[in-house]
């Protein structure tokens, strides 16, 4: 099995390429494509100039990152009960269709 090498990319790579999307109105998807980078990476490379540039720190959003992440669980879970409780109560009001 061979081991994938990691691209590494300049700064000033990353902020051209932040530039397409910000500053010459390509979608992040479009730039992506252009660059043969992957559509996460750029995204990524774009939240981080926004938070840079609102004075978030690194800290700060790796928390936020977090909470999001968690949050996220707790909707998929609470979708999952809800779903489950739909179905009970139709079975006991005797519209359940076998399954």
């Amino acid at each position: 099995m061979t081991k994938k090498t990691r691209r590494r990319y300049s700064d000033e790579f990353k902020t051209e390429a932040v530039n397409m999307v910000r500053g010459e109105g390509y979608t992040i998807s479009e730039a992506a494509r252009r660059l043969d980078i992957d559509r996460s990476l750029l995204d990524r490379w774009c939240r981080q100039q926004r938070d840079r540039e609102d004075g978030v720190t690194d800290d700060q959003a790796d928390e936020r990152d977090a909470e999001i992440k968690k949050l996220r669980e707790e909707v998929r879970k609470l979708r999952t009960e809800k779903d489950i409780l739909k179905k009970a109560t139709l079975c006991s009001t005797g519209q359940c269709n076998g399954g």
